[in-house]
């Protein structure tokens, strides 16, 4: 009766207090009993996927450069095998903004099925540490029951084994990381020169290992409930009328044991059992739910038991629970479809009309004209040139609009790729072609032979050229 009676409790003051956490405070370790079933399937197809992705893709070399880098200490990303400098540092930003506005739109829509489904936290603690897990200690009731034991041989090999595959997996993922950031070229070459080259940065590596291992060790679902504040943003941007995991109380209830239940709710507790989080899904929308499915799979089998439809927990919205009828659409849903596809255009077409290149050429600040032998003048000038192509280019810079010579301090030259070719030159002109003390001059930029682009400058001569010549 007592147990009951807590029970009901439970369901009562859910929604002020984790499940996670009792009521001293202390931790509830959550014991998830492995998942089965269809969405679960497709959930795993997908989690090898972005595993895959992850562990090759800053091996992969397109046109001689990773297929993905981060180099934050060199200001160098390489996203998909094209080359960003800080000088594209808007077209990040605004890649950042678009994937924020395209997660908010479907958190609108769907709720946080980003968290069960793609997730990074996700994908590691349910498909590569929770299955060590199973494999070496058993299903949720042998690790309860493990948990509980006393410290036997059978325990501590059991335990150790574990905890050493966990951290040896954070290592090589740590190590996946840092082949983002500084790239795997450089990354391999750290192990051949050993400990004795790079003892910070072994450190450094197993620190991070550790972090790494104690967020999937002993953290875990801590990690969406208390850490993550996208979790607190759901509240926000879910209503009525998003897309959830969710439970059909109009059908279920009043939920009991098979041959006395009036819903179709036989009270089971399997939903309970399988959720990586702990919580009841039959209470409603809860913060700690990531909307991962393991609940649905687990009660459309016992449906399938007990001969009743499936669908008891599925996707559905509040309103369509409610009322039998539901949409995906609403105004807010909307507006947000609408920004993210201005959003998506307006970034693509930078990213496809981006330069292979980006050049400056100004006269240099705060300098006047200077005499260039007994009857020329020159001006000097600066120049930045950015090769954000895969292959070197040959620079070469003309004047135009005028005859005279340009004497470069320093040729341009062969700009390697992804670097910055910068340096000054100067244009030499005779006073007898200028007719004014300021005139417009219009220079070529040419690539590998080509002109790729026309800039327009001023040349600068002594005042005397404005005044009228006697006839």
């Amino acid at each position: 009766m007592g147990k009951t009676k807590d029970n009901k409790k439970d369901q009562a003051y859910f929604r002020d207090r984790l499940t996670t956490v009792d009521s001293k405070g202390r931790r509830n370790w959550v014991y998830a009993k492995k998942p089965k079933g269809k969405l679960f399937n497709r959930r795993r197809a997908l989690a090898i996927v972005f595993l895959l992705f992850f562990y090759t893709a800053p091996f992969i070399r397109v046109h001689g450069e990773p297929l993905l880098l981060f180099n934050i200490f060199e200001r160098k990303f390489i996203i998909f095998g094209m080359i960003f400098w800080p000088q594209d540092f808007h077209l990040i930003l605004l890649m950042f903004i678009t994937t924020l506005i395209f997660v908010i739109l479907f958190t609108v829509i769907f709720g946080r099925i980003f968290c069960g489904w793609v997730c990074p936290q996700t994908i590691f603690m349910e498909f590569v540490f929770r299955p060590i897990e199973y494999l070496i200690e058993g299903d949720a009731a042998a690790q309860r029951k493990l948990a509980n034991a006393p410290w036997t041989f059978n325990k501590v090999w059991r335990k150790s084994l574990k905890h050493l595959f966990f951290y040896l997996f954070a290592f090589i993922t740590v190590n996946a990381f840092l082949a983002y950031i500084i790239g795997s070229d450089q990354l391999f070459s750290y192990y051949p020169e050993g400990l004795a080259g790079h003892v910070t940065g072994f450190f450094g590596l197993l620190i991070f290992s550790g972090i790494f291992y104690f967020i999937f060790a002993f953290f875990r679902e801590q990690v969406c409930t208390i850490a993550c504040p996208y979790g607190r943003l759901q509240s926000v941007l879910i209503d009525k009328k998003t897309i959830i995991v969710a439970y059909d109380y109009r059908r279920g209830e009043p939920r009991g044991p098979l041959n006395k239940a009036e819903g179709d709710c036989i009270n089971c507790n399997n939903c309970v059992q399988v959720c990586p989080t702990g919580i009841d899904i039959r209470n409603g929308t809860q913060m700690e739910c990531i909307n991962c499915t393991a609940c649905i799979d687990a009660c459309n089998r016992v449906m399938e038991k007990v001969k009743k439809p499936e669908g008891l927990i599925r996707f559905d919205s509040e309103e369509g629970i409610r009322t039998g009828n539901h949409s995906i659409f609403n105004a807010r849903s909307i507006a947000y479809s609408v920004a993210l596809t201005l959003m998506i255009f307006f970034v693509a077409g930078l990213f496809i009309f981006r330069g292979d290149f980006e050049a400056t050429i100004l006269r240099a600040r705060g300098t006047l004209y200077q005499d260039y032998g007994t009857d020329s003048i020159s001006n000097i000038y600066n120049y930045i040139i950015i090769n954000k192509s895969h292959k070197p280019i040959e620079v070469d810079i003309q004047l135009e609009s005028h005859q005279g010579k340009i004497k470069f301090i320093g040729a341009p030259g062969l700009i390697p790729k992804g670097e910055a070719g910068k340096g000054s030159f100067l244009i030499v002109m005779s006073k007898k072609k200028l007719k004014q003390s300021d005139t417009s001059i219009r220079l070529g930029l040419y690539m590998n032979g080509e002109e790729k682009e026309v800039y327009h400058s001023t040349f600068i001569g002594p005042d005397s050229l404005d005044k009228p010549k006697p006839r």
